[in-house]
Formats: structure tokens, C-alpha cells, sequence
């Protein structure tokens, strides 16, 4: 099987983003089985896209001929996008002060116009690596702050995997644009 970087440092981040990705998934699953599916079944639904993001960050890493690099940027994006959609705008968990809550919801409408924005315009290999590196940048602050949050607030049983699922679409996020700094350096 042939992957489609040859460098170490870009396979050590693919192969960072696959672990701590599926690692989190799998616990997430696990969350869902043991709080049961009425209580977190948006976890659930967030985790589809998870995992659909994960599978085809492997398929570009292994340069699978079923996925282009124009369908890995498109639907990989989708992915992402949708996450952030549902996860943080459309159904915000409640944050325990209400500036918190306001710079997640801000910051999530920044990343989705970003992804629109860099991922969605036919040019996309004309990005710069500031442009791409903009974007995880951003899904990691939003993924602090609400970390923040979680210490802010008592701690309960759900607190553990709270702070797990808060870090799975930064780790996504972050190999999706490690893919697309080695394309925008091949260009």
C-alpha cells in the first residue's frame, strides 16, 4: 500500500490525527453505550461525521484512487462544517457564563465562514499555509474555551468524556489541514 506523503513529520501527523481521532471516537461510543441513547444520542450523530471525516483522511493518506483530492477537500470539509454546525450553533451546550458562551458561538460562526471560505472556492490550492493553519487555530480556541468552561462547572459524571469530545474535531481538523499544507506546498 502506498501513502501519498513520503515525509516523516506529515505521516507522524496523519497518523497523530488517526489515533487521537479514533481513540476519542471510541470512548465517545463508549459514552453513548454507557449513559444509554437517550441521553446522548446527538453524541452519536456527531461521531458519524466524525468517523466519516477519519476514513477519509485515511483514504488521502493511503492515496486510495476512490477519493480525489477535490472530493477529500469537499466532503472532508462538509464533514467538519456540519460538526461545527450542529455541535456548536444550532445546539450550543450550555456554558456556565454567558461571555463564554458568546465567544464559542462568535468563534464558531468565524470558523464556519472559514471553512466556506478556504475549502469551498475552486481554487483551493492557491491557500497559503497561514490561511489553512487559520483554521485550526480557531477550532482549537473554540475547544479550549469550552474546556475552560467544563472546569468552571461542578464536575459530574459526564465531565470525562466532555472533555474527550471537545478535542475530536480540532484532531480532525487538524489533519485535514496537515493533508492541505503538503498540497499547497506541491502546487
Amino acid at each position: 500500500m502506498q501513502t501519498r506523503f513520503k515525509k516523516n513529520a506529515k505521516i507522524f501527523d496523519i497518523v497523530i490525527t488517526a489515533v487521537g481521532g479514533t481513540l476519542s471516537v471510541g470512548v465517545m461510543l463508549y459514552a453513548v453505550f454507557h449513559f444509554g441513547l437517550y441521553d446522548v444520542w446527538p453524541e452519536l450523530v456527531l461521531n458519524l461525521f466524525y468517523i466519516a471525516g477519519l476514513v477519509m483522511i485515511w483514504m488521502y493518506f493511503f492515496n486510495s484512487p476512490r477519493i480525489t483530492t477535490q472530493q477529500f477537500n469537499y466532503w472532508c470539509s462538509i464533514s467538519v462544517g456540519v460538526t461545527v454546525l450542529l455541535r456548536d450553533i444550532l445546539f450550543p451546550p450550555p456554558l456556565a457564563y454567558y461571555g463564554l458562551h458568546l465567544s464559542c458561538l462568535t468563534l464558531s460562526v468565524l470558523l464556519l465562514c472559514m471553512l466556506t471560505f478556504f475549502y469551498a472556492r475552486r481554487d483551493w490550492k492557491s491557500y497559503s499555509k497561514g490561511n489553512l493553519w487559520a483554521i485550526c487555530i480557531v477550532d482549537m480556541l473554540i475547544a479550549t474555551l469550552y474546556n475552560l468552561d467544563i472546569y468552571l462547572e461542578p464536575i459530574n459524571e459526564y465531565t470525562d468524556y466532555l472533555l474527550v469530545e471537545i478535542w475530536i474535531r480540532p484532531t480532525i481538523t487538524y489533519g485535514l489541514v496537515a493533508c492541505f499544507v503538503t498540497e499547497t506546498e506541491k502546487s
